[in-house]
């Protein structure tokens, strides 16, 4: 019995002229909307092609098959939310626990701002969690959170910074999914993203004494 290959996610081709840059905003808009209005279970790229207004042949010339067009989605969205928590942690003018601080409750907050978007594309997530592409993404978090790691423990092994680093980046992700699956107040985030970042700073804490 052979192993099932992953869908190929990746784009056909990139957009190069204004037109085809216009027309790929438009394809993206219009799953955005069908993925929420439909879910993952209903997500067709015959809806996307009607929603958007273009047929199906324009859209595959983009996108192969639907879950290139999901994955799509998901990468702006962790693009989006890495290159928010990369500034928050290189800001040279704050200190690394406020930092971390500031961070978690970015991190927090994204994740109840888009909390519908992200339930529905982690039902979508079995299509491309296994691709190559998707481990490429994850990666380029995990590095940002690492690089940040070695400013706050710079005299700790490198297997107790990734530790950490594993720790943190579970723990977020982990957590942050579940506190969105409610409606949140902005008390409530600022509670819970103080609470995590006490928690985390005290782990980092004892990592360094040790």
């Amino acid at each position: 019995m052979t192993d099932r290959k992953p869908p190929r996610i990746s784009s056909r081709k990139q957009p190069k002229q204004a037109r085809s840059n216009q027309l790929v905003a438009a394809i993206l808009q219009a799953a955005a909307q069908v993925l929420a209005a439909e879910g993952a279970q209903r997500f067709t790229t015959a809806r996307v092609a009607e929603r958007a207004g273009v047929s199906v042949g324009s859209l595959y010339q983009y996108f192969p098959n639907k879950a290139a067009i999901l994955f799509r989605l998901q990468s702006d969205e962790w693009r989006q939310t890495t290159d928010l928590l990369s500034v928050i942690l290189k800001d040279p003018d704050k200190p690394p626990q406020q930092r971390l601080r500031r961070m978690v409750h970015a991190f927090l907050q994204s994740e109840c701002d888009e909390a519908q978007m992200r339930v529905a594309l982690s039902d979508a997530a079995p299509l491309y969690r296994d691709a190559p592409e998707t481990k490429k993404a994850r990666a380029n978090g995990e590095r940002t959170l690492q690089t940040f790691l070695r400013e706050m423990l710079p005299d700790t092994a490198l297997a107790a910074r990734k530790r950490a680093g594993d720790l943190i980046g579970t723990t977020l992700s982990t957590v942050g999914k579940q506190f969105s699956e409610s409606p949140r107040t902005p008390a409530e985030i600022k509670a819970y993203a103080d609470a995590m970042s006490d928690m985390f700073l005290a782990y980092i804490e004892r990592i360094a004494r040790a």
